[in-house]
């Protein structure tokens, strides 16, 4: 049975097929849904690991004891997952495990546009790329065979093109090999006498797997005019296909690493010019120049951002369609918090206080936009905790009672109570702001540990935010209501003025969360209102000035009283309709 599937969601069905029981991996876009996709599986385990790292050692200990097990995770992710990988590649595996890695080209939702190719090479463990959502399924499975094959985790990489479009793909059975856990000192037990003897079979492996890839069905040619050729992967190749047709070759590849030989000089003897066509860094293009292969790429295309059909079109010589031109500029609408978003009034208060404010990754990054304009730095998860007591350790006092950090609930169960140890331990007059907004935002209101419920909605564990950070060596612990902008600042202004490390917890469900409950929407009195504009200093969407006056849209506007406590002449009213 055919089905039309996005291409995550792909990704999840190839899991349930290769009889993967067990999954463990940390949302992140644009690879989040593979594991919400998964846990509609009721024969494979799935959970919201703390962290990428952590997701990453439970899959191992999955398959480990003979499960085919999967974590899933976005490109930065990988970063904070290198540590297990790098030594994993040595160990190998027990059972199966595959490793669902999605790069985010045109940074739609990502700090930086690395590319995972490079881990992959690094860690000296195969990858395998899928250009659709076909594919995606289908080398999910195969990359359970690879990786019991070679004895290797696999890599399996998306990007946002392949992980959020959606094509058709093939349906079939489950099937669940069965192995058992047999102890294995000398393979499993990383110590170093044991660790170099298994960096010869690394070696060894990775030789083999270039000769699976020279005849590797996933690696094709198809040849058509031969004054060009053009070697891709992913969706460079589906830009490709639609631009040149048959009127040039290509060689497909959809295994990233290792890559093979003799199939790409085989086929640049057959073209009369050779391109790579591939977003991000030259990988392939590099391969070719290593063969001693004259070849185009990087000198033509750029590295940097998200290709697309016109671009390759432009760059290579292929026609460019243009649309049909709008007869009205489209008017720029740049990102801002939600309407009643419980980060706003912190940030307000923040930015009113001229504080410094060292940021972290969450919807909560937007807090950097004018006019709060309420951020100085955001590096990676967690910085803003270990990054706020450098800080104050370099500068002293000139700093410590103007500067903060600030993290959310899911951003510090990942990373930041390692940074809250640091300035514990090492005594840093620091202040950290955990903004709880009771889920994971950005990503689309995953549960997290702070959340007390489970990847289904069940309940689970929960860790008490306060008892926590008191255990952890704080006396001063204080919970504020971010609607409240005279608590916010009064808590803001005493934890800066102490003389120690302190913890504000600003709290408030996101607003968009199905169960809260809002009050009526609130309008303007325009016999009132001055149009001073104070109401704006908080860059809510559902405010603006019209006519001079201040208009509240009550489609948008969830009266969450914010914008009152700003006015000086008590202009806004409720319209009295609850929600």
């Amino acid at each position: 049975m055919k089905e039309l599937m996005l291409g995550n969601a792909a990704v999840a069905r190839g899991l349930y097929e290769a009889g993967c029981c067990v999954v463990s991996s940390y949302p992140g876009t644009p690879s989040t849904e593979i594991t919400e996709e998964a846990v509609k599986y009721d024969d494979i385990y799935c959970e919201w690991a703390p962290n990428e790292k952590v997701a990453m050692e439970a899959a191992f200990g999955a398959c480990l004891a003979g499960k085919r097990s999967f974590c899933g995770m976005k490109h930065v992710g990988l970063n904070v997952a290198a540590d297990p990988l790098f030594t994993m590649s040595y160990t190998g595996v027990n059972a199966g495990m595959v490793i669902g890695v999605a790069d985010d080209a045109g940074m739609h939702s990502s700090q930086n546009e690395q590319d995972s190719r490079r881990h992959a090479i690094a860690a000296k463990v195969p990858m395998l790329e899928p250009s659709d959502s076909a594919e995606a399924l289908a080398f999910a499975k195969l990359a359970y065979e690879l990786s019991e094959k070679f004895d290797t985790p696999v890599i399996l990489k998306m990007c946002t093109r392949v992980a959020h479009s959606q094509s058709l793909v093939e349906l079939g059975e489950r099937t669940v090999p069965v192995k058992s856990y047999e102890k294995n000192i000398a393979k499993y037990v990383m110590m170093p006498g044991n660790a170099i003897r298994r960096h010869p079979v690394v070696e060894e492996r990775t030789r083999k797997l270039i000769e699976w890839a020279e005849t590797a069905p996933i690696n094709r040619v198809e040849m058509g005019g031969t004054k060009l050729g053009i070697i891709t992967s992913s969706t460079s190749y589906q830009y490709v296909k639609e631009v040149f047709g048959d009127s040039v070759s290509v060689l497909k590849l959809g295994m990233a690493n290792p890559l093979p030989v003799k199939l790409i000089q085989d086929f640049a003897a057959k073209v009369d010019k050779l391109v790579v066509v591939e977003e991000l860094d030259p990988i392939i293009e590099e391969h070719c120049r290593r063969l001693g292969l004259d070849v185009a790429g990087k000198d033509v295309l750029p590295m940097e951002g998200e290709f697309s059909q016109n671009l390759v079109a432009a760059k290579l010589g292929g026609t460019v369609h243009t649309g049909k031109a709008l007869a009205d500029a489209i008017p720029p609408r740049p990102p801002v918090m939600c309407a009643g978003c419980p980060h706003r009034g912190l940030f307000y208060t923040l930015n009113k206080n001229k504080c410094t404010v060292l940021g972290d990754i969450g919807c909560y990054t937007l807090g950097a936009v004018a006019p709060l304009s309420a951020m100085d730095m955001t590096l990676c998860m967690g910085a803003s905790i270990s990054a706020v007591h450098g800080f104050n350790k370099a500068l002293g006092e000139e700093s410590e009672g103007k500067t903060v950090a600030v993290i959310g609930d899911s951003t510090f169960m990942h990373s930041g109570m390692t940074g809250l140890a640091n300035i514990a331990y090492n005594q840093s007059n620091s202040t950290v702001i955990i903004l709880d907004n009771s889920i994971t935002g950005m990503t689309g209101h995953q549960q997290n540990p702070t959340t007390g419920y489970n990847i289904k909605g069940d309940p689970a564990g929960k860790i008490d935010l306060e008892a926590l950070c008191r255990a952890m060596g704080f006396n001063r612990v204080c919970v504020v209501d971010p609607y409240d902008l005279k608590a916010c600042d009064q808590a803001v202004k005493e934890e800066l003025a102490a003389k120690e490390p302190s913890v504000i917890i600003s709290r408030r469900p996101c607003a968009l969360l199905k169960y809260v409950k809002h009050k009526a929407p609130l309008k303007v009195n325009t016999d009132k209102c001055i149009g001073c504009k104070s109401c704006m200093k908080i860059a809510c969407p559902a405010i603006s000035i019209k006519e001079g006056k201040a208009h509240v849209d009550n489609t948008l506007c969830v009266g969450c009283g914010v914008c009152e406590q700003l006015c000086p002449v008590s202009a806004f009213e409720s319209t009295g309709k609850e929600e």
